[in-house]
């Protein structure tokens, strides 16, 4: 533990007591935001990434340490452990290194190796090997193989024996450590991808026609490349190899094996070495090769996916206002669900504007009905089929009215599977699919947040290959990013989804439950502390979970900060210094910022949480998340034959991969802004300069209808 404490914070430039404070935390159960927010003192202002950091690598050498005692012990027991093995096992701090020094003792299944041992052929392989060495004396090898021609063992002829022996050493020459590190970095940093598409797909019939000729380096594919040939080869379009130099490869390894300078021995040694690289070490390290790219690049891709859904989740909400949501149709009509400014579903309409003058009038009639009646601030339609029509629609119905609600289209991917899930059955069990559909999306105007963690984030429209990439891990760190938002931005405990609040520092899905159950029966949560009435939620989940619940016009007014319980007492002290309440302590600005905060330093309370005490107190339960701008689309341009090169657009990013940006801008197809179209200068990632959510001008660069491609450009735009 202390060596690993040493090594974490060598690694990530951080002191051990650092790392020490951190990993006893999160041993203790403590969460990441928790510790990130409320521990500062303890970790020395450690944020979120880096905490996570050094519980990825602890894990990652604790996992090690236990892999290594699973070797040693079978080394062992062959009674093959010799204080230099286990010396290179205990100092070896990555995976594939322990896996490389284990593989001479590693069990197999029976090889052309083994057979030859099984014939007797060991003593004459070690003959062999001990020939191989500058001194070695004139010998006749034939004669030496002679004495192992066995038919009982089926060794016919010299050369069988010849042949068995160097099947035995073409396997240890393989097993070698030090060959197979020298091997597997050679063809990282010199190996080619190169593709093809096979003959029975002609030119023009497939999406990967850029892969029809394709090489690049090893090392210099892009992530989303390594994956869509990979994704390409598996529907077998694709065939792709690694291309290398083979010449020099087995010269390296003759420089490395070959000590002698008889011929004789030096040809069966040559021979040997190119059958031990071809049939043994080749296709292993090839296919570490192209696992350690896969790996890489579904780390890329998650993180893209991360970034993304971070944007997605962190989108600036509209607020909890009443809210009139619209699933758009044409045939079956539009669904219209009401939802108050708590987001609770008040009334559902059918209306049908888009099937006749007659219908048009009295979907006219109930529209106006409904926002007069609740008197409506946010008008929410789905992005799907009929979207821009029932968007203008709305419009003429809004253009008499005095107050107008403000208009929004909203982007509705995964609604449809959020509408026919548990969670949306359990929610309105007696409710219609489409009624379910409609009121999510007035609730992510109101609050995206709130309503999309309800969603599985695959579903939600912001990933890059998330298909093909590793769903373990995949859904890991997808989690790790909603449990990261929903802390930052907080939670009202009298509002919050049974779903929202798992993601709470704290509170499992049981405890989760339990909270709903209680608001349910017993009202709203007055305080903070009556939370500790909610069964199995004990002093510890109380600890971790309180400074992220909120509680608005409750007993407190802390209850409705960021402040955790346990400052109260601090905050308490303040205003008592400031001889105000704390109902007037966020009225005290110019005091608040001339503080010694010195004075109210303690034991457990340091100037780090001080300094975000005084920031929360100037601006008590303020929103983190940016104010909120949605994008207008351009009136007639709905369908994608409406566009026309040189058009300038504004439009919304709906994805943000390695290769550029996705931008909706309103006829039912998302264009894309290659990377290279998104600034005027050169950019390597296209996070840098944009993200998901965000509004902009686009200019339409290229059309193809046929196939249904848009092609934009965000820095012709500005010009």
């Amino acid at each position: 533990m202390v060596n690993f404490i040493t090594l974490i914070a060598s690694e990530l430039s951080l002191t051990s007591q650092q790392i020490k404070n951190a990993l006893d935390l999160l041993i203790e159960g403590a969460t990441i935001p928790f510790i990130a927010r409320y521990r500062k003192e303890k970790t020395g202002s450690l944020d979120e990434i880096q905490i996570r950091d050094i519980w990825e690598r602890y894990n990652y050498l604790m996992e090690l340490e236990k892999r290594k005692q699973t070797i040693l012990e079978s080394i062992n027991a062959q009674n093959k452990l010799t204080d230099e093995v286990r010396n290179q096992i205990e100092t070896c701090l990555q995976k594939n290194e322990l896996e490389d020094l284990y593989l001479p003792y590693k069990p197999k299944r029976r090889t052309k190796a083994t057979v030859a041992k099984e014939k007797g052929l060991e003593p004459l392989a070690s003959l062999i090997k001990s020939l191989n060495n500058p001194t070695t004396t004139t010998l006749s090898l034939e004669q030496e193989a002679s004495q192992y021609i066995s038919e009982e063992n089926g060794i016919i002829t010299v050369q069988d024996a010849l042949n068995g022996a160097a099947d035995i050493l073409a396997e240890e020459t393989a097993d070698k450590a030090n060959l197979r590190a020298y091997l597997r970095e050679y063809f990282m940093k010199e190996g080619v991808f190169i593709s093809r598409i096979k003959n029975e797909h002609p030119e023009g019939s497939t999406k990967y026609e850029m892969y029809r000729d394709f090489r690049i380096g090893v090392q210099k594919i892009a992530s989303h490349n390594i994956l869509a040939l990979f994704r390409g080869e598996e529907e077998k379009i694709i065939s792709l190899d690694i291309e290398f130099d083979e010449s020099f490869v087995l010269s390296y390894l003759a420089s490395q094996e070959i000590k002698t300078k008889n011929s004789q021995i030096k040809a069966v040694y040559q021979e040997m070495l190119k059958d031990s690289f071809n049939r043994l070490i080749k296709p292993s390290l090839l296919r570490e090769v192209r696992s350690d790219r896969k790996n890489w690049a579904d780390i890329e891709s998650i993180k893209t996916f991360e970034t993304n859904l971070r944007e997605l989740l962190l989108s600036s909400p509209a607020g909890m206002k009443p809210t009139l949501a619209i699933d758009p149709g044409f045939r079956t009509g539009c669904k219209v669900s009401i939802l108050s400014e708590t987001g609770q579903f008040l009334e559902y309409q059918a209306i049908f504007p888009h099937t006749g003058e007659g219908k048009r009038k009295e979907a006219e009639k109930i529209l106006t009905n409904l926002i007069q009646k609740y008197k409506i601030q946010l008008i929410a339609i789905g992005n799907g089929t009929a979207s821009r029509e029932t968007d203008q629609f709305v419009s003429e119905v809004m253009k008499p009215l005095e107050n107008k609600p403000i208009q929004v289209i909203v982007n509705e991917s995964g609604a449809s599977i959020y509408s026919a899930s548990d969670v949306a059955r359990e929610e309105f069990p007696d409710l219609d699919i489409t009624i379910r559909g409609a009121i999510s999306i007035g609730r992510r105007l109101q609050d995206p947040l709130a309503e999309l963690v309800k969603i599985d984030p695959k579903s939600i429209g912001v990933g890059q290959y998330q298909h093909d990439v590793d769903q373990k891990l995949l859904k890991k760190k997808l989690e790790e990013t909603i449990e990261s938002c929903v802390n930052y931005v907080g939670v009202d405990l009298n509002t919050a989804s049974q779903q929202l609040l798992t993601f709470v520092s704290g509170i499992t899905p049981t405890i989760a439950n339990n909270i709903v159950n209680y608001r349910n029966q017993n009202g709203v949560f007055k305080n903070r502390k009556e939370l500790l009435k909610v069964a199995k939620l004990g002093a510890k989940s109380f600890e971790q979970a309180a400074g992220f619940l909120r509680i608005r016009g409750g007993n407190n007014p802390l209850d409705n900060t960021a402040v955790h319980p346990e400052s109260y007492p601090v905050v308490e002290a303040i205003a008592k210094t400031l001889n105000i309440s704390l109902n007037q302590i966020s009225e005290a600005n110019s005091p608040l910022k001339s503080l010694d905060l010195n004075l109210f330093v303690t034991d457990k309370i340091g100037l780090p949480t001080l300094k975000d005490l005084i920031t929360e107190l100037e601006k008590p339960g303020r929103d983190p998340r940016e104010e909120f701008k949605y994008a207008t689309f351009k009136e007639g341009v709905t369908e994608i034959s409406d566009l026309r090169e040189g058009m300038i657009l504004e439009g919304i990013i709906t994805n943000v991969v390695n290769f550029g940006a996705f931008v909706d801008i309103g006829v039912h197809q998302d264009g894309l802004v290659h990377i290279s179209q998104l600034a005027n200068y050169f950019i390597k990632d296209p996070k840098q300069v944009v993200k998901v959510g965000q509004v902009v001008k686009v200019k339409v660069l290229e059309v193809n209808e046929q196939l249904k491609r848009i092609n934009l450009s965000i820095k012709d735009a500005l010009q």
